[in-house]
């Protein structure tokens, strides 16, 4: 019998969180226990910690992390295999699931996001342990991939991936076209990479100086919003434009930068978010694409761990930490650093 301690930082509501020690978990058919090495704050979870976003509580938040294979009843995974987990755990027998849209599953459960005392307890990523659901897509993490950007490959990675995918709708690829950033946090400054590293010409605009500075070392070039509001190729000049920040202004200026035939890409608007005024004919006439991207699918999670593989970021600049697990509620309350993400090293 396994007497390794499972403990849980809960989340009980506002800013308070309380460590819970929990049972040995006996596995149903499919799922894994993973031992968490690292995890990453995400600012989804300060949105919901802040109030600003609804989610169950009590519950174990976090959906950013990596880990070991500890014990499986999956078949395609082996104990001692470090690896990284899809946000979404689809049921895949709904009419979503069966079209190729998991990540919208009828059924979806979400990593991080499920009551404490629901049928999935173990489900976030401030814990020492974990359960995987089956069919909740998990990729094997190479050794040339440290801990911090495999578990960041687990959300902004993958959700950057999908934006490319959506980015493409009119374009097989981003190569030679002008590509327009709006908002350089974590998911921004990979979608900086991604496009650089695709041929793209890119602009990236973000009022933080430093994030600025970020993404200018990737080689895009880069403005305040002020400036670029100012600017005389401010308006409709862009082939893409990818919306990371959720601000109203942000949307406005990514949409509103399209060139003829341009596309769109929102998926920073993940919480309550004004509504924005649209000009139908000047979407029809310009042949214009506006589209949403919320969680990905599968094929992401393996193409992040791919591209960050090789990635130029330098994450110990762009990330605070690590702190330990019992230092999780003081990172809510007070938030230190200029970093996208505060890592969380996992003691035991």
């Amino acid at each position: 019998m396994n007497t390794e301690p499972i403990n849980a930082l809960v989340w009980t509501g506002d800013e308070h969180f309380e460590l819970v020690a929990c049972p040995f978990p006996r596995l149903a058919a499919g799922e894994t226990l993973i031992r968490l090495t690292t995890a990453t704050i995400c600012g989804s979870d300060r949105h919901t910690v802040s109030g600003r976003r609804s989610q169950p509580c009590p519950s174990v938040l976090g959906h950013e992390g990596v880990g070991v294979v500890q014990e499986t009843n999956n078949p395609s995974l082996a104990v001692g295999q470090r690896v990284i987990f899809s946000v979404t755990a689809p049921c895949m027998d709904c009419d979503r699931c069966s079209s190729g849209r998991t990540a919208k599953c009828r059924r979806v459960m979400k990593t991080g996001h499920e009551p404490f005392n629901g049928q999935w307890q173990l489900s976030g990523t401030y814990a020492t342990h974990m359960i995987l659901r089956a069919h909740q897509p998990v990729a094997v993490v190479p050794p040339e991939l440290g801990d911090v950007p495999a578990s960041i490959a687990s959300c902004a990675g993958a959700t950057v991936m999908a934006a490319l995918d959506a980015a493409r709708t009119s374009s097989i690829s981003l190569k030679d076209k002008r590509v327009l950033v709006v908002g350089l946090g974590m998911l921004g400054l990979i979608a900086v990479e991604a496009a650089m590293r695709s041929g793209a010409t890119v602009t990236a605009i973000d009022p933080n100086f430093s994030r600025r500075e970020f993404a200018a070392q990737l080689g895009a070039r880069t403005v305040d919003p002020t400036g670029f509001a100012r600017a005389a190729d401010r308006a409709q000049s862009f082939d893409v434009a990818m919306e990371f920040s959720g601000s109203p202004n942000g949307v406005m200026t990514c949409v509103k930068s399209l060139d003829i035939g341009g596309v769109a890409v929102l998926a920073g608007s993940v919480a309550d978010s004004p509504f924005i005024d649209l000009d139908p004919e000047w979407i029809v006439r310009g042949w214009r694409t506006i589209t949403g991207v919320h969680n990905y699918e599968a094929r992401h999670l393996n193409q992040a761990i791919d591209f960050l593989s090789e990635s130029k970021i330098d994450w110990n600049r762009v990330t605070d930490g690590p702190i330990s697990l019992d230092h999780v509620p003081a990172a809510f309350r007070s938030p230190t650093g200029e970093g996208m993400r505060t890592v969380v090293g996992i003691v035991r």
